[in-house]
C-alpha cells in the first residue's frame, strides 16, 4: 500500500530542480511520469509490459523487459499497450551526473545520441540486478547521508556501464523518407526550446547551425531536409518561433526589453529590437499592449 499522498506536478517538478535527480516506482507515480518536463533531464527507465516506443526517427516495440535511455533533447513518446505496466524510471540531469566532469558529454554516449541504441532487451536475470539498483537509488534518496549525490551517480553510472555491455536490440522500424526522418526531428525539438520560462535561462539553440550540432548532421543536410519535406528553410521555422517566443513574452510578462533580449539569446538589445523590426515591420516597444 502506498504510504505517500500523490505528489502534485508542480512538487514533483521542484524537487528535480533542487536536486537535479529523482528515482521512483512506476506504478507509484503514473500521474508524475506522464507530466514531468523534459527539457533538462535525462532519463532511464526499465520497464515491463508491452508498450510502442518512439524515439527520433525510430520506432520500438517492446514485448517483455527492456531498459530506455532517454535524451531531454531528442524528441521521444512511449505508449503503453498493456493493462499492467511496472519498472523504475531515474530522472536527472547532466549537472548532477557530471560533478567531478570526469566524463564526456552524455550527448556523445552510444546510450543518449541521436543515432545511438536507447533501447536494450533485459533478460530476467538483468532485470532483477537492475531492480536492486533502482531500489537502492530509491532507499537512497530518503537518507540524510551527507554524500548520497555520490552514491547515487555511483549507481547511475553502474547502470550505464551494464547497459554498454549489452547488444542493442534490432527491432526498430525505420522510417523510409530519411528527409522526412530528421525534419520531424528537428521541428520537435526547435517546440522543445519553448516556452521560455525564466530570464537566467536563455534560449541556448538559436541558428540552423547550433540544431545541426546537436543532432550530429551537417548543416547543409539538415537545411536540405528540412527545406524537401516543409517549402521553407531552417532558418525561417528557428525566426518564426523565435519571433512567436518575443510577441508572446512582450504581451504576457512585464520583462523589459533588455531581459527579453537576452533570454531570446541575444546579447545585446539592439540587435534583437533589429531583427525584431526587420521580420515584423513594428519594434518591440511599439509592439507592446
Amino acid at each position: 500500500m502506498q504510504s505517500n499522498t500523490v505528489r502534485s506536478v508542480s512538487d514533483f517538478n521542484n524537487e528535480l530542480k533542487l536536486k537535479g535527480f529523482n528515482v521512483f516506482q512506476i506504478e507509484s507515480d503514473g500521474n508524475a511520469t506522464r507530466t514531468y518536463s523534459r527539457k533538462d533531464f535525462y532519463k532511464i527507465c526499465l520497464t515491463t509490459g508491452k508498450s510502442l516506443i518512439h524515439y527520433a526517427d525510430r520506432s520500438f516495440e517492446a514485448e517483455d523487459t527492456v531498459l530506455f535511455f532517454g535524451n531531454p533533447h531528442i524528441p521521444y513518446s512511449w505508449e503503453t499497450i498493456s493493462t499492467r505496466y511496472v519498472g523504475y524510471t531515474c530522472l536527472f540531469s547532466e549537472e548532477f551526473l557530471k560533478q567531478s566532469d570526469r566524463s564526456e558529454s552524455l550527448q556523445q554516449s552510444p546510450l543518449f545520441k541521436l543515432g545511438g541504441t536507447p533501447i536494450l532487451r533485459i533478460t530476467e536475470g538483468q532485470r532483477e540486478f537492475l531492480n536492486t539498483i533502482f531500489r537502492k537509488m530509491i532507499e537512497e534518496q530518503k537518507t540524510e547521508y551527507a554524500f548520497k549525490d555520490d552514491l547515487i551517480r555511483n549507481y547511475i553510472q553502474l547502470i550505464i556501464h551494464e547497459a554498454l555491455k549489452l547488444q542493442p536490440s534490432e527491432n526498430y522500424d525505420q522510417h523510409k523518407n530519411a528527409a522526412s526522418r530528421l525534419s520531424s526531428v528537428f521541428l520537435e525539438l526547435l517546440e522543445r526550446q519553448f516556452p521560455i520560462e525564466s530570464i537566467n535561462r536563455p534560449l541556448q539553440l538559436k541558428t540552423a547551425q547550433d540544431y545541426a550540432n546537436s543532432l550530429h548532421v551537417h548543416v547543409n543536410y539538415l537545411n536540405r531536409s528540412v527545406k524537401e519535406v516543409t517549402g521553407k528553410p531552417t532558418t525561417a521555422h528557428i525566426t518564426e518561433r523565435i519571433i512567436g517566443e518575443a510577441k508572446a513574452l512582450l504581451q504576457h510578462t512585464d520583462w523589459n526589453i533588455s531581459d527579453i533580449a537576452y533570454s531570446l539569446g541575444f546579447e545585446y538589445p539592439t540587435y534583437f529590437n533589429n531583427y525584431f523590426k526587420r521580420v515584423t515591420g513594428t519594434t518591440p516597444t511599439s509592439f507592446r499592449p
